[in-house]
């Protein structure tokens, strides 16, 4: 099968300002130095890797007080240019989506709803051909899925997270091609797990150790799929649906529990 790549424009956060001083999921320990060139270093690896690919990659200024900023899908979800701002759940990172309207309201885009309620943008939020697939459990509200329905007009599918190292949907599920996605079954309750089955009964499963690698947490441009490159049991699966996976490394940023996705927001255009 041949799988084509469509360009994308991607907005990114350099970690400039990254560290790891306190802990809001089980992949984060505040005694584990962040060896902080190797993550600059990381970062820009996969942000030329997306330009050498034909794809756009803005740059959103970090913020010195906001070591988080460099997991930049999560500071909104964009859809059809309409920017929904995130809502964030903790304290530490709240200041963000604040830098994110900001950023989007000087880019001229036409419309952007500051959330009402608790989400945590596209850690949350994955956008198929068909769906917006939502995950709740640990990060965002089950009332933000209404208020992204009405905003994006496109039907809301929530799933329910239950295992908190994969505390974001992003984590445990990615969206491949249209509506082809992998994800990890044990990281969602019965009920979503049988949802996903009807929904997407040709998807590519993640084993146990491919998920706790972060290998779902990729980005596909619908040919091409970044991906961290210890997630060697995902590749030849790729390859054998006709993607062409491509390995990175971001052991650095896997410190504060995110790795290709979570540095990387898409701004899918109308």
């Amino acid at each position: 099968m041949r799988r084509d790549a469509t360009p994308r424009r991607y907005l990114m956060c350099p970690p400039v300002h990254f560290k790891v001083t306190y802990s809001i999921n089980p992949w984060m320990d505040p005694t584990k130095p962040v060896d902080l060139p190797l993550a600059l270093a990381q970062w820009e690896d996969l942000r030329d890797r997306y330009r050498s690919l034909g794809h756009t990659v803005e740059e959103l200024a970090p913020d010195p007080a906001l070591p988080d900023m460099v997991y930049a899908a999560n500071g909104a979800t964009v859809i059809d240019d309409r920017v929904l701002i995130a809502r964030f759940a903790y304290a530490e990172r709240a200041a963000e989506a604040e830098a994110h309207a900001d950023w989007f309201a000087a880019h001229g885009f036409p419309e952007i709803h500051r959330a009402s309620h608790i989400n945590e943008g596209e850690g949350d939020f994955a956008v198929t051909a068909t769906y917006v697939l939502a995950g709740r459990g640990f990060r965002s509200s089950p009332l933000s899925h209404d208020e992204a329905q009405e905003f994006f007009g496109r039907p809301v599918i929530g799933l329910d997270l239950v295992d908190p190292r994969y505390y974001h949907l992003d984590t445990a599920l990615c969206v491949l091609d249209g509506d082809e996605v992998m994800y990890y079954p044990p990281a969602f309750s019965p009920g979503s797990r049988a949802v996903l089955r009807r929904l997407f009964p040709d998807a590519l499963l993640a084993t146990d150790e491919d998920a706790a690698a972060l290998g779902l947490n990729a980005v596909s441009d619908g040919r091409h799929v970044l991906l961290p490159q210890a997630a060697v049991g995902l590749f030849t699966p790729l390859r054998e649906r006709g993607f062409e996976p491509i390995g990175v490394d971001l052991g650095e940023l896997l410190k504060g529990g995110g790795s290709v996705k979570c540095v990387t927001q898409e701004l899918r255009p109308a």
